[in-house]
């Protein structure tokens, strides 16, 4: 239903700290049709060349500035994810993406007070990574 806003076109690329590949990120709108809390995500998935990332390897931000992994964000009640503005998701992996053309897939669920279920989307692409 909300598979238009999953994952940004051209958005997935490999991000640095201090210098070094540390992962690659991309970003997201809202599976939903007004802002929400963050610790309404329910369920973010990536998924490269057919192999699943680990919840482990994922965090997310809406800044920029300040991440969370997946179980820290059931606890942000203090920051909200607004509609039209992308979810940074950040992929650690030491190295990033290796160079070429790789499928990734994003699944999204956020579950809104008062909704019955989770409103949610998938998108895969192929992303080029240069």
């Amino acid at each position: 239903m909300f598979d238009q806003y999953v994952f940004i076109e051209n958005s997935c690329k490999n991000y640095e700290v201090h210098g070094q590949v540390a992962g690659f990120e991309l970003q997201t709108l809202i599976t939903y049709y007004r802002g929400i809390p963050l610790s309404m995500l329910n369920f973010v998935g990536v998924t490269v060349d057919g192999i699943p990332v680990p919840e482990k390897m994922l965090r997310v931000s809406v800044d920029k500035t300040t991440w969370f992994t997946m179980a820290e964000v059931e606890t942000v009640t203090a920051i909200r994810w607004e509609y039209g503005e992308p979810l940074h998701i950040r992929v650690v992996n030491p190295g990033g993406l290796r160079p070429g053309a790789h499928d990734v897939k994003l699944e999204l669920k956020v579950w809104p007070a008062y909704y019955p279920m989770p409103a949610g989307g998938e998108r895969t692409r192929q992303v080029v990574i240069a």
